[in-house]
């Protein structure tokens, strides 16, 4: 008997990669900025990621280089290079 789910995003390198996807998707306001809560809500609601896991993926990106975080944490901006 299986007590639980399996987890797509607990590996934060998988969880960076669908952020990013999901980024990209995004149309940028003013200076390539895309608001934090337009990646946080189809991540965490549609896809049924954790909050964990989000910033685990967050992070990731960040190291990667393939995304910016502002550091008031509403902004983020997608870097030209493309994980893969």
């Amino acid at each position: 008997m299986k007590l639980t789910t399996e987890r797509p995003f607990a590996d934060p390198e998988i969880a960076a990669r669908k952020l990013v996807e999901i980024a990209a998707d995004i149309e940028p306001v003013q200076d390539g900025r895309i608001h934090i809560e337009k990646i946080n809500a189809p991540f965490l609601f549609t896809l049924k990621a954790s909050g964990e896991e989000f910033g685990a993926g967050i992070k990731r990106a960040i190291e990667r280089g393939w995304l910016e975080l502002h550091e008031s944490g509403t902004y983020v901006r997608l870097i030209d290079r493309k994980p893969g």
